[in-house]
């Protein structure tokens, strides 16, 4: 008999994802009349962070010769 009890899942959404719908359900009743770049700021951000992160990665890791 297997022992699954050190296994754990994880689902669901995020507090980005959350945050973004959110602010697009405000956006769409009228409650706030930001622009929709920051609207979907919570999703674009976070990857904009790890893109920035992994491209100065590959400046710094890269053979200079």
């Amino acid at each position: 008999m297997s022992d699954n009890s050190n296994t754990s899942t994880s689902g669901g959404i995020g507090f980005c994802g959350l945050l973004a719908i959110i602010l697009i359900a405000l956006k769409l009743t009228g409650a706030i009349n930001w622009p929709w770049i920051w609207i979907l700021g919570p999703i674009w951000i976070p990857i904009s962070i790890m893109f920035l992160i992994c491209l100065i990665l590959a400046i710094c890791f890269t053979d200079k010769k």
